[in-house]
């Protein structure tokens, strides 16, 4: 008799895996680094990436922002596989300016771009940026860096472990967690910002709530779906079909 054959990769759960690791860094990036603004790009095909994830910012130009490999900031670091900054983005003369109206639309001067690459492979680029006129130091180029290696790690790892079955595992388990979860309208519609990367403050403002009642609104989703941490509760919230 045939042994049964090996449980495909699940590349739906390796997804929603890499979306919450890469959301949480933006959000780190501004919590973690004292930046003003974090920004994720991801690739889109192979010499040009997508700014997906943010935290931070006050207007939508940067948002979905599709940058080729040696445009601006965070495309001459994803051609180069190398951090980049300026301490004054609109007068840099090392980088090209075909987005001075996306990055003065968010009022930002300082910028850092790191990419994101492991085995070789470049997995997208982080940004951190600031509204103001500074140079960018050694301790916080190597923050960033430093949390750039941990995303990269991670999604290095989900990869490996999504074909083994486990993430699928997971990914359903969380399903059914929020499947009868009874999550409130609002804890819906906070989660879905958090989903995003947005802080607390982003989403307070942006409701019109105070910061102490979106910290209770996440506390609550997380309780009721299982989560330990926004990362966690963004998988299950994606997987359900809370966030998309």
């Amino acid at each position: 008799m045939r042994s049964a054959a090996p449980e495909p990769p699940d590349t739906r759960a390796a997804e929603l895996v890499r979306s919450a690791v890469l959301a949480d860094l933006a959000r780190r990036v501004v919590a973690d680094c004292g930046a003003d603004v974090g920004l994720v790009g991801v690739p889109d095909g192979p010499d040009a990436m997508v700014l997906q994830h943010w935290a931070g910012t006050r207007a939508d130009l940067l948002h979905n922002l599709r940058v080729p490999a040696g445009t601006g900031l965070g495309g001459r670091a994803l051609a180069e596989r190398m951090p980049a900054w300026v301490p004054d983005y609109r007068a840099a003369t090392t980088i090209s300016h075909h987005y001075d109206a996306a990055v003065g639309a968010d009022d930002l001067y300082a910028m850092l771009g790191v990419p994101l690459v492991h085995g070789g492979a470049v997995h997208g680029v982080v940004y951190a940026a600031l509204r103001t006129v500074v140079p960018f130091g050694d301790v916080r180029i190597g923050s960033v860096a430093d949390l750039a290696g941990t995303a990269t790690r991670a999604l290095a790892g989900a990869a490996a472990w999504a074909p083994a079955g486990a993430a699928a595992r997971a990914a359903k388990a969380a399903a059914d967690r929020a499947a009868g979860a009874g999550l409130t309208p609002r804890e819906h519609e906070v989660l879905r910002w958090a989903a995003t990367g947005r802080t607390n403050p982003e989403i307070a403002d942006r409701l019109g709530l105070s910061c102490h009642t979106v910290t209770g609104y996440l506390k609550s989703a997380m309780h009721k779906l299982g989560a330990r941490n926004r990362t966690e509760l963004a998988i299950a919230a994606r997987e359900s079909g809370i966030v998309r």
